[in-house]
């Protein structure tokens, strides 16, 4: 008889620290788990619940109803928080509960699937003593009982497809806690809240946009790969409020606070935007825009986009300054140092510093996708500075990270990315565009997509294509860490087109944005070559040979052949080498 599914209110209750608890005192502990386990019964019974399995500290309940399910969770919460009154807080049995409405397999008198696994990512990141709850449970609830949810907005959770929404469920006053404050625990990673930006000058017209550009920034953030959001309806909350951003980080338990305010003046608008770090209240960033005043929604996606673009760095780099101060790093801890080295820009040390980093996260998690993802792609730029030994292994190598990471988070924005890229870097353009396209569908603020769809160009013959990629690439992120590959590109582009001039002014743009990068000045010397200008082509050899003083034609050719075979490619790459022979370069 083939398996059935069926709709199920879903509980997963786990234990707070049992690993610690048990090396203290392994029989003590587990005769506690026993003892308190026991005394739930009844409460669970009464409520209709089944448990389906226990595993080690954990449990696995099924209920007839939601409402059924968390009533039942505030219960136990409220009942462990009177058995643990007397008992000192390192030896107390702490439960994190997660509920969830969803489809489940049934096997026997197991459940299995997706339902399931929600139910207990919920619980791996709910707070100690706490009850955490999907969208789909709080729906069904909303209402019909007595307890106060806060909307914790849009998060991803390992292994789901899908970012979840989240409400954490107020269990009132008990006697004692049943946990450590949430604030001993420590908010989540990348948690924060967009507070809804001040409207200077108090222009009605200009509310709804000035409530756009909240709303569209709080949209965009969630889709940062394993940020916690809180809602927009949480956020609204604080409106128009005189508020201390450390009190509002430790009622939300966030990390971080962006607030902002909009101005309009004459013709133009200015936008000031600050991101701030809710538990010592610092700056750690701030942006101004200052546009001419244009059709409103179109400004507010680009500064949307802009901003959401430049905050997943900026709160990469505020976890890494953060895990630098840890004693013992974990998978996560290690992954955000590692992007820090990789966003300072592709450089033989960066690279160097970003993979031994993704390499420890890797050996603590094999399954950090994020690590995953960024590993490959720092591989594949290692193989076109011609920095490995065995280019060939490398790249497939990080392809099979990337089919790793994409088996796990198959809606990874940055997983296609970085798929895409390995495609064009291995002469697989056409299929690398559809990723990086794919990508861009995923989330419309990867600027670096673009800039890559734009090589891609290239690589197929369709180098006239390429500049508006790159401009675009260039819009959503100007101050970009790779901005200077992008210019790099289009200086290609127009090569390949036979419009030196052009050339060189994009050349010379890439080394003014990274003074460092080699084959940027051995483009420039070949640029003015072709212009007829040798003095000056044989000073830009030299700034290169000073970077790099190991450059060949041998090796040139074999970092701007690797990916094309492309006729016009061939034919430049040909015009290139010639063009280097004539100031010096050595075969």
């Amino acid at each position: 008889m083939a398996d059935s599914r069926r709709l199920a209110a879903i509980m997963a209750v786990d234990v707070v620290g049992y690993s610690r608890l048990m090396g203290e005192d392994e029989a003590g502990t587990a005769f506690a788990v026993r003892d308190h386990r026991e005394a739930a019964r009844p409460i669970v019974a009464g409520h209709g619940g089944r448990i389906v399995k226990t595993m080690g500290d954990g449990l696995l309940l099924e209920f007839p109803s939601v409402v059924a399910a968390i009533d039942c969770a505030i219960a136990i919460q409220k009942l462990m928080a009177e058995r643990n009154a007397d008992i000192p807080e390192a030896k107390r049995i702490v439960y994190r509960i997660g509920v969830n409405l969803g489809d489940v397999l049934i096997e026997g008198d197991d459940i299995l699937g997706e339902g399931v696994n929600i139910a207990a990512r919920l619980e791996g990141i709910c707070e100690p003593g706490g009850v955490l709850v999907s969208s789909s449970a709080y729906d069904q609830v909303r209402g019909k009982i007595e307890a106060e949810f806060t909307d914790l907005g849009e998060t991803v959770l390992k292994n789901i497809a899908r970012p979840v929404r989240a409400y954490r469920v107020k269990i009132g006053a008990s006697p004692a806690p049943a946990a450590p404050a949430p604030s001993r625990q420590g908010p989540p990673r990348l948690s924060m809240v967009v507070l809804p930006f001040a409207n200077i000058g108090g222009d009605a017209e200009q509310e709804h946009f000035v409530d756009g550009v909240t709303e569209s920034l709080t949209t965009d953030l969630s889709r940062i790969r394993g940020a916690f959001v809180i809602g927009r309806n949480t956020a609204f909350t604080y409106k128009v409020k005189a508020v201390d951003l450390k009190q509002i980080g430790r009622e939300l338990n966030v990390r971080y606070v962006l607030e902002g305010s909009v101005q309009r003046g004459g013709n133009r608008m200015r936008i000031n935007v600050q991101l701030i770090d809710a538990e010592s209240g610092n700056h750690l960033w701030a942006e101004r825009f200052d546009k001419p005043l244009a059709d409103l929604f179109d400004m507010q996606d680009e500064i949307v986009a802009r901003l959401a673009g430049a905050l997943n760095t900026q709160l990469i780099e505020a976890e890494a300054r953060r895990a630098e101060r840890v004693a013992n790093p974990d998978s996560m801890d290690l992954y955000f140092q590692g992007q820090v080295w990789y966003n300072k820009g592709v450089s033989p040390e960066n690279l160097a510093q970003a993979r031994g980093y993704f390499d420890r996260a890797l050996f603590a998690d094999s399954d950090n996708v994020e690590a995953l993802v960024s590993s490959a792609r720092a591989d594949g730029h290692a193989v076109l500075l011609a920095l490995v030994a065995d280019p060939a292994t490398t790249l497939l190598s990080a392809e099979a990270k990337i089919t790793k990471a994409l088996s796990l988070v198959p809606d990874h924005a940055r997983g296609h990315f970085a798929l895409g890229s390995l495609y064009i870097w291995n002469r697989r353009a056409s299929q690398g565009i559809a990723e990086c396209e794919h990508a861009l569908a995923l989330d419309r603020n990867l600027a670096g997509a673009h800039g890559q769809i734009g090589q891609g160009k290239i690589y197929i013959g369709r180098a006239e294509e390429t500049e508006a990629h790159i401009a675009e690439a260039l819009r959503l992120s100007p101050q970009d860490t790779l901005a200077y590959v992008w210019m790099n590109t289009m200086a290609w582009a127009k090569e390949i087109l036979g419009f030196y001039e052009e050339g060189l002014v994009w050349r010379r743009r890439c080394i003014e944005a990274n003074r460092n990068f080699w084959l940027g000045h051995f483009g420039v010397a070949a640029d003015l070559v072709q212009l007829g200008r040798l003095d000056e082509a044989r000073a830009a050899a030299k700034a290169g040979f000073a970077l790099n003083p190991s450059f060949t034609l041998s090796r040139g050719s074999a970092i701007w052949s690797a990916s094309s075979d492309d006729p016009k490619n061939l034919a430049h790459l040909a015009r290139l080498l010639d063009a280097l022979r004539k100031v010096g370069v050595p075969e």
